[in-house]
């Protein structure tokens, strides 16, 4: 059973965001995570816990009913699990960013999740501080892959991907100019636009405006897309 707090799909969609809090809803099988996550995000004034739901088929009607910020996704839930509910959210208008939630360092639930538009993952158990900033980078619409969460993500392309995909992957790169894939890379190592531009010497809205174009040519909505088929096509 879905439920809500906030405004609903009849007052339509929030005003934007400015100083007003983030808006959150959380999905989570487990009731316990989902009480532990609403009193620590409900108890912040930079968070508004607008739902919950507890599997993935219920966060696709909470993120239609409740225009979400961002949406605290679990991956293995039972009916409709964490991969493909992060399809279907992010295929929504106006979708909510989707932040992959998970007890594990990195499986195929949460690379299928990145690939199909997840900003990032998370861990369960990571400090709430760290947490709660996490969120906040994602509803700023940036990728919550640091360097350091990325190894895992890495490691596991390596250990896992064909060489098909590999293939595929290097195609789909075709499509940039040298600049673009120095940019691509920069995304592949998690790096900010600062980072990439201090790298590459360019200034930050000379990076922004890469990075636009290159999540365009391939067809992507989030850097977290971009990082995990760099890593995919060995790049980094």
């Amino acid at each position: 059973m879905v439920t809500v707090a906030g405004m609903s799909a009849e007052g339509g969609r929030p005003e934007p965001r400015g100083a007003r809090p983030i808006r959150l809803v959380i999905v989570d099988d487990d009731p316990m995570v989902r009480t532990g996550l609403r009193l620590l995000f409900g108890g912040s004034n930079g968070f508004e816990v607008v739902g919950e739901a507890a599997d993935g088929a219920e966060a696709v009607v909470a993120a239609r009913a409740h225009w979400p910020d961002v949406m605290l996704m679990d991956m293995r839930m039972p009916r409709v699990d964490g991969v493909e509910a992060t399809r279907r959210v992010r295929s929504l208008p106006g979708a909510p960013q989707v932040v992959a939630l998970t007890t594990f360092d990195m499986d195929e639930l949460v690379l299928g999740a990145l690939r199909n538009g997840a900003s990032g993952y998370l861990l369960k158990d990571m400090p709430p501080k760290e947490l709660m900033a996490a969120v906040a980078r994602a509803a700023e619409g940036e990728c919550v892959l640091s360097p350091e969460v990325l190894r895992p993500v890495v490691d596991f392309i390596a250990a896992t991907a064909p060489g098909s995909q590999r293939a595929e992957a290097k195609r789909q790169l075709d499509k940039l100019t040298d600049r673009e894939r120095e940019v691509a890379i920069g995304l592949g190592r998690g790096w900010s636009n600062a980072q990439i531009g201090a790298e590459l010497g360019m200034g930050v809205s000379t990076v922004k405006g890469h990075v636009s174009r290159v999540l365009a040519k391939l067809c992507m909505n989030n850097r977290a897309q971009a990082a995990v088929l760099i890593n995919e096509a060995g790049l980094v």
